[in-house]
């Protein structure tokens, strides 16, 4: 980071999405954050943020910094995207009736309702654990939960959702970020999914019970039309599985490598919430995205241009000592989270995060309750993908209270 550029921007000569930084990205981050509010990430032509402050500011102007140009490095403005756009890479007006009809099939009586749907299959999986002591937390627990109740939720097919829902949500994720091998290697693995996922979220294929189906009930009243119907119901999926599954195993890889807290959280279990969320602060699943200025900006002393992509990496901003103290690099179920930047903010705030707090926090208060310790049985085994940040393996063993 010696050079600058011509407006005293500091150059970033690292590549944050290498299988390095992604499977470790703290260190360059800290580096980035200490460099300046901004910096310049030479080998992606774009501007950088990594500090809170900066970060959330983006975030909440809506207008200034654009969702509709994409949020990943391509501009849809001269590129356009592989898919219609949805309800994350849209702005006002076209926003305004996708995330009214979301918000209104995720209401608090919606939630109430499931509420116990959930809590009847965490008491299954939990009894299963128990009995085999040892388990992978990420395929035999992260991934076992949100598939099954959230599909059910939904009103999905049961058949194919393994097969195909994680694949394609990995798919989604990647055009979040650079459309390097990593990008085209997830594609690959996704692409045969696109037809089955789509064919689930139509009206026919959907469970008339379930929350796709209210979401075609707003495009029985207008509100939104049948295509943006298919795909807020895929988008609907993805905030109570894809994201979710990344944050259960982050979430447990969290409370295995720091046994202090998982003795705090199994005596007093309804801390659950505060422990799930300092882990979705800790290590975000969501890492970095990308904005777009809607109009020439002056932002912390730097000039840009309309129609300038940058990139947030909310990952960062969620350990900047500057917010969350000097021990923002511990995990500490104690400490006070909320306001993270780990579902976004402002109008493009996951909606569905309600959902996913709700399936871990059913899920993690039994076993709190029920596990006196837990320990890891090998070393996890990291997750690299250019947005998200996970693990593909958390062995651990159960100790019964």
């Amino acid at each position: 980071m010696a050079a600058t550029t011509r407006a005293g921007v500091p150059v970033v000569h690292d590549d944050p999405y290498d299988d390095h930084n992604l499977a470790d990205p703290y260190a360059l981050f800290q580096r980035m954050r200490d460099a300046g509010p901004v910096v310049w990430l030479e080998k992606y032509g774009v501007h950088a943020f990594t500090r809170f402050d900066p970060c959330r500011e983006i975030l909440l102007d809506h207008e200034a910094f654009i969702s509709g140009a994409g949020v990943g490095p391509r501009n849809f403005h001269h590129q356009p995207s592989w898919r219609p756009q949805g309800i994350l890479d849209s702005d006002p007006p076209v926003h305004t009736p996708l995330r009214t009809a979301m918000a209104g099939v995720i209401s608090p009586r919606n939630l109430r309702g499931l509420r116990a749907q959930f809590q009847v299959f965490a008491e299954q999986l939990v009894d299963r654990l128990l009995q085999e002591r040892e388990f992978d937390a990420v395929t035999g627990l992260a991934e076992v939960f949100p598939i099954e109740v959230f599909g059910n939720a939904v009103g999905i097919p049961r058949e194919g959702r393994e097969e195909n829902l994680l694949a394609h949500g990995a798919m989604n994720f990647s055009q979040f970020g650079p459309e390097d091998e990593r990008y085209q290697a997830f594609f690959a693995e996704g692409e045969p999914t696109i037809e089955w996922v789509m064919n689930n979220c139509a009206r026919e294929n959907l469970t008339p019970d379930g929350l796709g189906a209210q979401i075609w009930q707003y495009a029985d009243d207008g509100t939104i039309t049948p295509d943006e119907a298919t795909r807020l119901v895929r988008a609907l999926l993805s905030a109570g599985v894809d994201t979710t599954v990344l944050a259960i195993g982050n979430t447990m890889q969290c409370l295995a490598s720091n046994p202090d807290q998982w003795a705090l959280l199994h005596e007093k279990p309804n801390m659950t919430k505060f422990a799930v969320d300092e882990a979705l602060r800790y290590d975000s699943p969501f890492q970095s995205f990308f904005r777009t200025t809607g109009r020439d900006v002056d932002f912390h002393g730097l000039s840009l241009a309309e129609d300038t992509k940058l990139v947030l990496f909310m990952g960062a901003a969620n350990r900047d000592p500057r917010r969350w103290g000097d021990d923002a690099d511990q995990y500490c179920i104690t400490r006070d989270a909320g306001g993270h930047l780990a579902f976004g903010m402002g109008i493009h705030q996951c909606v569905g995060q309600p959902i996913s707090r709700l399936e871990m926090d059913v899920l993690l208060t039994e076993l709190a309750k029920r596990v006196r310790r837990i320990e890891l049985t090998g070393e996890p085994q990291h997750y690299l993908h250019n947005t998200l940040r996970g693990w593909t393996s958390v062995p651990v063993r159960m100790h019964p209270a």
